[in-house]
């Protein structure tokens, strides 16, 4: 007779019996292997269990490997030079411990190839197993090189491995940002950085040049989540922490800086070659400016990209300010229709962008200059002027400050002003809203008609602000700086924080359903 639960006992009796099995038979196999070379077939059921539908199994099995094959090449037991393909291991006069030798080499590479398939597998414990194998490899690797030196280019380090776990990294298929999070320490290292940036273009070329150079939205979102995590150094001095301690060659460029500089030029360069989803357009203009102009040997070659970015239009070209405006103010870049392309960026969505803070700081440096002419300033605070008329409050306290300190810069502009005709005969504004030239648009003739529109706004900060240009402005420029994060529930929490003033109020006797019991029951007795 079965009792209650005995299901559940024989089912973790089996189940404990069979983590007992194959962790033995694991086990066994690989002392067999490193014991004697006659055992050297064993290899294949151990690199079987890398292939198990069982996640225990293949993180079991991937920690023999690292067992089996570190100690092989600590042993010398790896073939060294360009492998012969294995067919024709048996032709030819060689000994049978240089076949052996050509054997474990050729597991040790099925060994790789198969811990990328594990980069892959759905279980996040034997992806991260799998990757750390794959490092642990490269370290011994480094210590008993398997290929003919070249201490002018790669040294010993395995630059194939790096290769790897890099293709193991940029999936086409599945978000490995976890994953990259987790190998971003070995990227602190100088030499794995190096190596990691310079395997990136045949990378990026091969995947894009397979897909016909179409949008592939995982693995550009790979892409840049590890190029993102690369923290360039900044001078010859902090490059010293490397992954393989050794001696260090005259000529080896994972310890210069300009090799590292020009490795990542060229990544970058690589990426941004291909059409790229709208959403990572806006992820690298953001981070363009001070993560990765400032490391590149030659920042002007991102003007391409800069200039066909700021052509989009909306928040793209907004944000491709930030860029551009290094290399116009730093590298000398000559954009002749800068100001214009800027003056055409105005319009209603400008005020309810993400990014709108990042404008006006920008558009306040761009328009310092007091070399700018007139007709140009006064295009601007036009324009600003009339956008205002439909703007939120919170935009409102931005662009009044803003309009008043271009006044400052340029007193050319003050006629906007004080034009006697628009004081208080109505006439009609000269001003051509849709048109695109700011020299064009007749601002200077026009008149900011607006701003004494805006001093009768429902908000009393709004008001208060466009009445600042009812007296004489004063010298010192007002302070944007506090204003451009501005949110509209600080804005209300700054409302409600001021000390309550009486208000007076007109009264009206409510009618019909807006009476109150007591009035209704009050009628209801005097019509008895």
């Amino acid at each position: 007779m079965a009792l209650p639960g005995d299901d559940n006992v024989k089912k973790s009796c089996t189940d404990g019996k069979r983590s007992a099995s194959y962790k033995e038979t694991i086990r066994t196999k690989a002392e067999l292997v490193l014991q004697s070379r006659k055992h050297a077939n064993e290899l294949f059921d151990v690199l079987e269990y890398l292939q198990s539908e069982e996640e225990n199994e293949v993180i079991f099995a991937i920690n023999a490997c690292q067992k089996i094959f570190c100690a092989l090449m600590e042993r010398g037991d790896l073939y060294v030079g360009q492998l012969p393909k294995e067919k024709e291991i048996l032709e030819g006069d060689r000994d049978v411990v240089e076949k052996y030798k050509m054997f474990i080499r050729h597991r040790y590479n099925d060994c790789i190839e198969l811990l990328q398939d594990c980069m892959d597998h759905e279980a996040y414990q034997v992806k991260e197993s799998a990757l750390c194998v794959l490092m642990k490899f490269a370290v011994v690797e480094g210590k008993h090189s398997l290929q003919e030196q070249n201490w002018s280019e790669h040294s010993n380090f395995p630059f194939e491995l790096i290769e790897a776990v890099v293709q193991g990294l940029l999936s086409e298929k599945e978000d490995m940002a976890l994953l990259i999070s987790r190998f971003q320490e070995f990227l602190e290292m100088d030499d794995v950085r190096y190596y990691v940036m310079s395997s990136f273009r045949n990378n990026i070329n091969k995947v894009m040049s397979r897909n016909q150079q179409a949008v592939l939205p995982v693995y550009q979102s790979n892409v840049f989540t590890l190029l993102t995590s690369i923290n360039m150094p900044s001078q010859d001095s902090e490059i010293t922490n490397f992954l393989l301690k050794q001696e260090i060659a005259k000529d080896w460029k994972a310890a210069k800086l300009k090799h590292h500089k020009r490795a990542f030029e060229q990544m970058w360069l690589t990426f941004l070659k291909y059409k790229l989803p709208a959403s990572m357009y806006k992820k690298v203009l953001v981070i363009l400016h001070d993560s990765i102009l400032p490391y590149m040997n030659n920042p002007t070659l991102m003007i391409d990209f800069l200039t066909a970015a700021y052509d989009v239009g909306g928040a793209i070209s907004l944000l491709a300010l930030n860029g551009l405006f290094v290399l116009i103010h730093e590298h000398n870049l000559d954009y002749p229709e800068f100001y214009k392309k800027l003056y055409n960026l105005l319009d209603p969505s400008v005020f309810h962008m993400k990014y709108r803070a990042r404008f006006f700081h920008l558009a306040n440096i761009f328009l310092s200059s007091s070399h700018l002419p007139a007709y140009l300033v006064a295009a601007f605070i036009k324009r600003l002027s009339r956008l205002a008329l439909t703007a939120p409050p919170t935009a409102l306290l931005i662009v009044l400050p803003f309009i008043c300190n271009l006044i400052r810069r340029h007193p050319s502009c003050r006629v906007l002003i004080h034009r006697p005709s628009a004081t208080h005969v109505p006439c009609n504004d000269p001003y051509v809203m849709e048109e695109e030239d700011p020299a064009q648009c007749r601002a200077l003739e026009s008149s900011l008609w607006e701003l004494q529109t805006l001093q009768s706004h429902y908000h009393p900060a709004v008001a208060k602000a466009a009445k600042a240009i009812n007296q004489p402005l004063p010298e010192a420029e007002d302070e944007l700086g506090k204003l451009l994060e501005l949110s509209t529930f600080e804005l209300m929490e700054r409302d409600l924080k001021n000390p309550r003033q009486s208000v007076p109020l007109e009264f009206d006797p409510a009618n019909g359903l807006l009476q109150s019991p007591r009035e209704v029951v009050g009628m209801h007795f005097s019509l008895e």
